[in-house]
């Protein structure tokens, strides 16, 4: 009987194991592409989506926050109002950044 090679890569201090896909032309397309602008190699590119994939469909064993972490905003929130939070959460980084920048 042979024994069977098994080939572990590591990558990040991870140890990765081998695994086949079957990808639209079209996808496999998009990733060479994507592999070729950010200087990375497409199975860089496949690692980062399986991750992110599988990141957002974990189901958490505890809430993200507690009922303590939480606070009353006094109402219902609209969207307007959350987009102009938004707004000057992003413009006020970006002062700071231009600081840091400088």
């Amino acid at each position: 009987m042979k024994a069977a090679m098994v080939q572990v890569l590591y990558h990040g201090g991870m140890a990765l194991k081998r695994t086949n896909v079957y990808a639209d032309d079209s996808d496999l397309l998009l990733i060479k592409e994507a592999a070729a602008r950010l200087g990375v190699s497409e199975a860089e590119i496949i690692r980062e989506g399986i991750h992110r994939i599988a990141l957002a469909h974990r189901v958490w064993d505890e809430p993200f926050v507690s009922d303590e972490e939480t606070f009353d905003l006094g109402g219902s929130v609209d969207k307007d109002e959350i987009r102009s939070a938004v707004t000057r959460g992003y413009e006020e980084r970006e002062r700071r950044n231009q600081g840091n920048a400088a």
